[in-house]
């Protein structure tokens, strides 16, 4: 299959074509969301605003997926990938109000397949995500900004190893369940997960930097 491939362009021709002969099939939309999404993280760091285009290309495609047929998991999870991408530029409370909506969208998508890899994978890095909040900020935002996302890394470590089990292919995942491990003081888990990392299929361009970036843990983990 050409997106597997890394072939963005033939992708694209393909999913265009589909779109031509089907344009109310909700299927198509979230694989263009996935593509913009792959598309944006292709895009070299230095240029942000192109990146943007991509992401917000992407929370169209997945917004239009959700109109047509809102039972599809994928529509949902891939909504929630491109919120959450998108999120760098905005205000603190606007980033809370965010946090908020994509939740809301991983929750359906697991409602309505709780296989659904892509969802697990970034419920897993929400619930990081609110862990590293901390009780002060979490007591701060409360009081001034609104109710702060909350998670703990039980929970994000659950939900990376079940995204693990269901598609082991992904590289994102050992890295973030590595990070986890880190965090918790699990060295050697950490190295274990991110060794079995490195012989994945690269998948996205931003696996290519993660490699790299596992390849420098492990050598500076190996040295402690």
């Amino acid at each position: 299959m050409a997106y597997w491939a890394m072939n963005y362009p033939k992708a694209d021709s393909i999913y265009t074509v589909e779109l031509q002969r089907n344009p109310s099939d909700a299927e198509i939309y979230w694989k263009l969301a996935r593509l913009q999404v792959s598309l944006g993280e292709a895009v070299e760091q230095a240029k942000s605003e192109d990146r943007l285009k991509h992401y917000r290309k992407a929370t169209e495609y997945a917004k239009t997926c959700i109109s047509l047929d809102s039972t599809l998991a994928k529509g949902h999870s891939w909504f929630a990938v491109s919120l959450g991408i998108t999120a760098d530029k905005i205000g603190t409370k606007e980033k809370i109000s965010r946090a908020n909506e994509i939740k809301r969208e991983l929750d359906t998508a697991i409602r309505l397949n709780p296989n659904d890899e892509t969802a697990l994978s970034m419920l897993g890095s929400y619930y990081r995500e609110a862990a590293k909040i901390g009780w002060f900020r979490r007591m701060m935002g409360n009081a001034f900004i609104g109710e702060v996302p909350k998670g703990n890394y039980d929970l994000a470590e659950r939900a990376f190893r079940k995204a693990i089990s269901i598609d082991s292919r992904i590289i994102r995942n050992y890295h973030e369940l590595a990070l986890i491990c880190i965090d918790r003081g699990n060295k050697e888990e950490a190295v274990r997960l991110m060794k079995s990392a490195l012989d994945k299929p690269v998948i996205m361009a931003s696996d290519r930097k993660r490699l790299e970036e596992m390849q420098a843990l492990i050598k500076k983990l190996s040295q402690e």
